[in-house]
C-alpha cells in the first residue's frame, strides 16, 4: 500500500507538520526527505532498509556510505546528502557565532560529525583567537586506516595563516577506537612545543572514533 493511501494522521509528512519532528522514528524521517519509494516497496520501508543497510543514522552520515538500492536514484542520493551536510554546517554554525569556548570538548561533537566516518586517518585543526573564538576549521592531513603523517612544519604554517592564538587538534580513528596511542600523545607534544615557537597555545588533542569521543587533554596526557 501506498503511503498516500495511509490515513492522514499516519502519514509522517502529515505527522511531522502536526506534531514535530520529535513525533517520528528515523524510518519516517528518512521517508519525508527520500519522498517516494518503489514499486511493492514504500518510503518508510526504504527508510528502515536504509537503516538496516547501513547500521543506523551515524553511519548515514558518512561521506559515502549511501548503498545502491533499488529506486534510490540521484534525486534521492541528493536530498539525503544535502540533509546529512546541513546537519554537519549546523553544528559548525554553533561554533562560529563568535562565543568563546568555554571547554575544548565543546567542539567535540562538531569534530566527531565532520571526522568520525572517514575511511582513512584525518588529523584536522580547528583554530581560535585569543578569547577561544573560532577562526576556522581544516583537515590537514590524510593517511591510511591506521595513521597519518603529520608534519609539524605545514601545521605551524596553517596557524600563522589563520592567526591563530590557540588550536585543538583532531583526529579520528576509522577503527572506531578512540583510545589514544602511544604516538598520539608523542605527537601531540611535538606539536605543541614547535608552536609554542610562535606563541600559539595547544588546548587540547580531541581522538574520534565510533563513541565519545576523548580529550587527551582531560586524560592529563599534554
Amino acid at each position: 500500500m501506498s503511503i498516500r493511501q495511509w490515513p492522514s494522521g499516519e502519514r509522517p509528512r502529515e505527522r511531522l507538520l502536526a506534531h514535530g519532528p520529535g513525533a517520528l522514528g528515523d524510518a519516517e524521517l528518512l521517508a519525508v526527505l527520500l519522498g517516494s519509494g518503489v514499486r511493492g516497496k514504500d518510503a518508510v520501508a526504504m527508510g528502515r532498509e536504509l537503516l538496516a543497510r547501513t547500521g543506523g543514522l551515524s553511519a548515514l552520515l558518512g561521506p559515502s556510505s549511501l548503498p545502491d538500492l533499488p529506486g534510490l536514484g540521484p534525486a534521492k542520493r541528493a536530498r539525503l546528502t544535502a540533509a546529512m551536510e546541513l546537519a554537519r554546517r549546523t553544528l559548525g554554525e554553533e561554533l562560529e557565532r563568535g562565543e568563546p569556548l568555554r571547554d575544548p570538548l565543546d567542539s567535540a561533537s562538531f569534530l566527531k560529525a565532520r571526522l568520525r566516518d572517514f575511511p582513512h586517518e584525518v588529523f584536522a585543526c580547528l583554530y581560535l583567537d585569543n578569547r577561544h573564538r573560532v577562526l576556522g576549521f581544516e583537515e590537514l592531513f590524510r593517511g591510511t586506516i591506521d595513521g597519518a603523517s603529520v608534519h609539524a612544519r605545514e601545521v605551524v604554517r596553517a596557524c600563522m595563516h589563520h592567526n591563530a592564538a590557540a588550536v585543538i587538534f583532531a583526529h579520528n580513528h576509522p577503527s572506531g577506537v578512540a583510545e589514544p596511542s602511544r604516538a598520539d600523545r608523542e605527537l601531540t607534544l611535538h606539536l605543541r612545543d614547535a608552536l609554542r615557537m610562535i606563541d600559539v597555545r595547544v588546548l587540547d588533542h580531541i581522538v574520534v572514533g565510533s563513541g565519545q569521543p576523548v580529550s587527551l587533554a582531560a586524560r592529563g596526557l599534554m
